[in-house]
């Protein structure tokens, strides 16, 4: 079980499964939603997802046709990113995480978008896209 709350507190969760492969984004997009070189994320599935408070301070902006990021309308917290085309699924930003994960980043991807202020120093493999998986962006 992992819990997780935005920066307020306002909007807090539980989610009850496993947490996938995370992924660290270098897009152009995922840097401007989070104002750093990356955003880090796990796929979870969406029916393990609970929240416990301030589901209605929950905001989503749909950044492209059939993908939205979901946030706090009161701090701007990114807490997850969804897409239509995947329904089951949420890409909970690993950082609103109060446990522990266990684990650290499988992969590094759309590095073809990536900053050029950020040099990736990891082993970790590198897509200039998506991961190989097919789990989406």
């Amino acid at each position: 079980m992992y819990t997780g709350h935005c920066l307020c507190g306002d909007i807090t969760f539980e989610y009850e499964g496993p947490l996938g492969p995370i992924s660290l984004c270098h897009c152009s997009q995922c840097r401007r939603a989070h104002g750093s070189a990356f955003s880090a994320s796990s796929p979870v599935q969406k029916v393990c997802f609970r929240f416990l408070s301030g589901q209605e301070k929950l905001s989503e902006y749909e950044s492209r046709p059939g993908k939205y990021r979901a946030f706090c309308s009161r701090c701007g917290s990114h807490l997850y990113s969804r897409v239509d085309a995947i329904p089951g699924i949420l890409r909970l930003r690993v950082g609103v995480i109060n446990e522990s994960l266990g684990k650290g980043p499988a992969q590094h991807v759309y590095t073809g978008s990536k900053s050029d202020w950020f040099e990736i120093t990891d082993a970790l493999p590198q897509y200039e896209k998506t991961e190989r998986t097919g789990d989406p962006h």
